[in-house]
């Protein structure tokens, strides 16, 4: 188990250290070149600054200064209050700023500074929460693990044990039926026997008194156990190729009153032509210059004979009365592929439809509470935030 160095560093020493870290930067260098004296007089703001100034990444000073979201989460991990009862107060606001995010800046897809500030700030604090303390900030655990396990913190911080959820899959039980032996045969493969010898009479009634022990390997055929087949089933969302689009033409199916045909921008030379059910639900002039998210590897093929090249994912409530696209949120960027905290793999090419991968995959999308949309929990992550839907708790297919 690595060394926990936390317990005689200061907050701002551990902050400091593990920026210069992330940033590759020399801590020893920052000290010598800008802080002679004692770290501890100096602002939290001015620190990461330097830091960022040092750096050779696209994180600079200027990025620091004027970014007001970044100024923002380094505020929070100066003014983290030490006081046990204001600290359970602070971690409740950060775990219902997370309830929507896979990181604190960024796409999810990497981890920013900001988050490597914060998570420094309030370690010492999380680690030493009890388990009923921790049970109550279950998104922030999630991003502490996130963050924990993608950062570059060499052994500075010990490993925070997070208890993953485990996904307990519907089964439906199934009766495999065991032929019972056919106690005629077995007194007909007694007359085969030779009958050479008189001992022959006496081998038939101990070979007819046996059909029950004959039977017992029959009932013990090996059952697969049902929980271990579903597992095998179950399939990550990583294998889908997600990426947000944009409708920029939508018009009804020629020969078919509940299909619409949209013509979807993902960033490609050639817009993709799509075909979804949703003329019951949307006209085309409302899915027009709409956002939508977007299934691209899912294998070509014509629908009422007209092609489709995708599968357009929508939200729908319970009885299917209201049906509606996932909408990307305002600012995210078209062809951006769409990720999930913590899952990693690379996209099919072309799904294998005899494989069923996609039928597979999407029992476990739906849509939170608060409408953000998931799988496993886990929400739909684009540049500028997760994807919604304005049906909570709705299924996503």
């Amino acid at each position: 188990m690595a060394a926990d160095k936390t317990g005689t560093l200061s907050r701002k020493q551990l902050i400091l250290t593990s920026l210069c870290r992330h940033l590759n930067v020399n801590y020893e260098l920052v000290l010598r070149s800008v802080y002679p004296g004692s770290i501890e007089e100096t602002d939290i703001k001015d620190l990461c600054l330097t830091v960022a100034n040092m750096s050779d990444t696209s994180a600079n000073g200027s990025a620091w200064s004027d970014n007001e979201e970044v100024a923002k989460w380094i505020a929070f991990a100066g003014g983290f209050p030490a006081n046990s009862e204001a600290c359970l107060g602070a971690l409740e606001k950060l775990n219902e700023n997370l309830a929507t995010k896979s990181v604190l800046l960024g796409n999810g897809l990497k981890v920013s500074a900001a988050d490597v500030v914060v998570f420094s700030a309030i370690y010492s604090s999380v680690v030493g929460l009890s388990t009923m303390d921790a049970l109550k900030f279950p998104h922030l655990l999630r991003w502490m693990d996130h963050i924990q396990n993608k950062a570059n913190f060499g052994d500075m911080f010990e490993k925070i044990p997070v208890e993953k959820p485990s996904f307990v899959p519907h089964v439906t039980k199934t009766i495999v039926k065991v032929e019972e032996d056919n106690p005629k045969k077995n007194v007909q493969s007694t007359k085969t026997a030779p009958k050479s010898e008189p001992e022959t009479t006496v081998k038939k009634s101990e070979t007819a008194k046996k059909p029950k022990a004959d039977a017992e390997p029959n009932e013990e055929k090996k059952k697969v156990p049902e929980a271990e087949a579903a597992a095998k089933d179950e399939l990550s969302v990583s294998l889908l190729n997600i990426r947000v689009g944009l409708i920029r033409k939508a018009w009804k199916h020629p020969s078919a009153d509940s299909l619409l045909v949209e013509e979807i921008d993902i960033g490609e030379a050639k817009a993709r032509q799509v075909v979804s059910g949703l003329a019951k639900y949307c006209s085309p002039d409302s899915l027009t210059n709409r956002l939508v998210v977007l299934v691209t590897n899912v294998k070509p093929g014509k629908l009422r004979d007209v092609l489709s090249e995708g599968l357009v994912l929508c939200a729908s409530n319970e009885d299917h009365s209201v049906v509606e696209p996932l909408l990307p949120p305002e600012g995210a960027q078209i062809g951006e592929q769409i990720s999930f905290s913590g899952i990693d793999g690379k996209p099919e090419d072309v799904l294998n439809p005899k494989k069923k991968q996609l039928e597979k995959i999407t029992p476990n999308l739906y849509t939170d509470e608060k409408g953000v949309a998931t799988f496993k929990g886990i929400p739909f992550m684009t540049s500028a935030g997760p994807c919604t839907s304005s049906i909570p708790k709705a299924s996503i297919k």
